[in-house]
């Protein structure tokens, strides 16, 4: 693709959670600072939430990484899940020796001993749990019985819940009341900033190996902004589309044109953005610039 033409190890703009591009903005550094305090406290329950493509995935990856040796993490990246199957799913993650059609009783005794036995090796052990929005509250209520085991110095089990906003208003339920008293530390993620942005797309510019001069100009960044509200898997994919076309080009770097184009071909952003734009003719001249630079 455009990784030669600009001197590109990897693509620098992927929407998978690469650890290795992590971003240590204000924000997500306060929220990866709010996460490890939390977790060498001890406490139960820890709540991350933010918007859809705010990062929270990525952040919760950082945070097990950056979890010492003394801590054991298990990661469930999708809650929906009854009562049940969310607990063979904690135990599959800890490595529970479970007999099959194991009963409810064994299971819950199964978990418990093996958290036991991690306490006396001197392990902590942590429970992230992705897109917690979705999960049922019969199956919250579970998790929230679950930390209920303790020593005289702390919990055996804290967990971690990552969710998009409709988490909050999950936790406001009566039934579930007690679990969301039990929420000590809690962050919210924002977008990046517009000054934060520019130090972003350089940031990952220069993991993905790039040496060069200013990639893209200001007006591009501007664009960018605009264009996504500094919410980081917008800009991703906003960023590489306009890599792209600037690669259709045969330019340099990439300017405010190219961004342009970028948001007039993501879906969502077209009649809000760029109604100055009539029809889809930007796009398509670059396009097909495109197309004759990949069959030379």
């Amino acid at each position: 693709m455009y990784a030669a033409h600009f001197g590109l190890r990897e693509l620098p703009f992927g929407i998978t959670p690469d650890t290795s591009f992590f971003f240590g903005s204000p924000r997500s550094q306060e929220a990866l600072n709010t996460l490890l305090i939390a977790a060498r406290s001890g406490e139960g329950f820890i709540k991350i939430t933010g918007e859809v493509g705010t990062g929270k995935t990525l952040l919760c990856r950082k945070f097990m990484a950056t979890l010492g040796e003394d801590f054991v993490t298990a990661y469930i990246p999708n809650p929906f899940l009854e009562a049940r199957t969310l607990m063979l799913a904690l135990a599959d993650e800890l490595e529970v020796p479970l007999e099959r059609q194991v009963d409810q009783h064994r299971l819950l005794k199964s978990l418990m001993q093996r958290l036991l036995d991690l306490a006396r090796q001197g392990k902590r052990v942590v429970l992230c749990i992705d897109e917690a929005q979705a999960m049922p509250v019969e199956s919250l209520e579970a998790l929230r019985l679950l930390t209920n085991l303790e020593t005289e110095k702390r919990k055996l089990l804290q967990i971690v819940l990552f969710g998009q906003p409709e988490l909050n208003r999950k936790l406001e339920l009566d039934a579930i009341r007690q679990l969301a008293q039990r929420i000590t530390f809690h962050y919210h993620l924002g977008p990046l900033s517009p000054d934060d942005l520019d130090f972003y797309l350089a940031h990952r510019l220069r993991v993905a190996g790039y040496t060069g001069a200013r990639l893209f100009t200001p007006a591009a960044v501007k664009g960018l902004y605009r264009a996504s509200g500094g919410i980081p898997r917008l800009v991703n994919i906003l960023a590489h589309k306009a890599l792209m076309l600037c690669y259709g080009e045969g330019r340099q770097q990439v300017g405010a044109a190219h961004v342009k184009g970028a948001a007039l071909d993501t879906v969502g952003r077209k009649r809000r953005l760029w109604p100055w734009l009539a029809g889809a003719g930007a796009l398509a001249g670059m396009a097909a610039s495109l197309a004759w630079t990949l069959t030379r």
